[in-house]
């Protein structure tokens, strides 16, 4: 993840990519435009993960077809929520929006 990410964003950081690479089997990483990608080969790219200052956002790339839907996004095929404390990872509606992404294709 990106060496900007300030010192107390990066415990949210490392849950959430710790989350993921529990969830999704063979996974794949990348860092692209400083945020970190995650995805498979026969899947293609279901989840980008920005740290900003203050928080982190989860964005699923094909959210919108979640049941439910992540709360925040504009209306295209992403969905996202924004991580504040680490606390909020434990909400079992991030695990089932990490596992809900293996079930639909993503950007390939």
């Amino acid at each position: 993840m990106n060496q900007r990410v300030m010192p107390g964003i990066q415990p949210i950081v490392k849950k959430i990519d710790e989350l993921i690479m529990e969830s999704i089997t063979d996974l794949q990483y990348a860092i692209k435009w400083g945020n970190a990608y995650y995805g498979s080969i026969d899947l293609g790219w279901l989840i980008e993960v920005a740290a900003y200052d203050v928080s982190v956002n989860i964005v699923f790339l094909n959210g919108a077809g979640f049941n439910p839907r992540p709360p925040l996004g504009n209306g295209g095929p992403s969905r996202y929520i924004k991580i504040r404390i680490t606390d909020e990872l434990n909400d079992d509606k991030v695990l089932d929006y990490i596992k809900q992404a293996r079930q639909f294709i993503g950007w390939k």
